[in-house]
């Protein structure tokens, strides 16, 4: 038995960069797929999103910090796919829903509903930790050791 599970770790651990490049495309693509709409709701949009940080009692410039949380789902998606600055993207990822998290659960919606940022926010803090894999533009242009 200890044979099996060391030859299946070995071979599962000579496999980890096409699985961190699976990895990257699933859960970036999520947020490229939920960041472009909001986006592309403008002000009004941008606006709506960033009143939800009131339960915090930040109720100045709603826009801007709806417009920081669209732009961090959005282009940070593209880059967390990308492996381009990977470790920054997977950052401001996991910041915006921990804030997301946060307000969800001050607003009383309850985990149900906030269980997904949390979820994947744990997977943004793990990617930091982790890093972008072989199969990245950070490793083309050397950013990695």
């Amino acid at each position: 038995m200890q044979y099996i599970v060391r030859n299946l770790n070995f071979f599962l651990y000579e496999k980890r960069d096409y699985a961190l490049l699976v990895f990257r495309i699933i859960l970036g693509g999520m947020f490229i797929w939920h960041g472009f709409p909001k986006i592309m709701g403008g002000v009004e949009g941008w606006t709506a999103l960033g009143k939800s940080l009131s339960v915090v009692g930040i109720t100045f410039a709603p826009a801007m910090f709806g417009f920081f949380s669209a732009i961090s789902e959005f282009v940070g998606g593209i880059c967390f796919v990308l492996g381009l600055f990977y470790r920054i993207a997977s950052f401001l990822l996991f910041s915006n829903l921990m804030v997301a998290f946060l307000t969800q659960m001050l607003a009383g919606k309850g985990l149900p509903k906030a269980s997904q940022s949390l979820e994947d926010g744990a997977s943004f803090l793990a990617a930091i930790a982790i890093g972008p894999g072989k199969f990245s533009l950070d490793a083309k242009l050397g950013f990695l050791k």
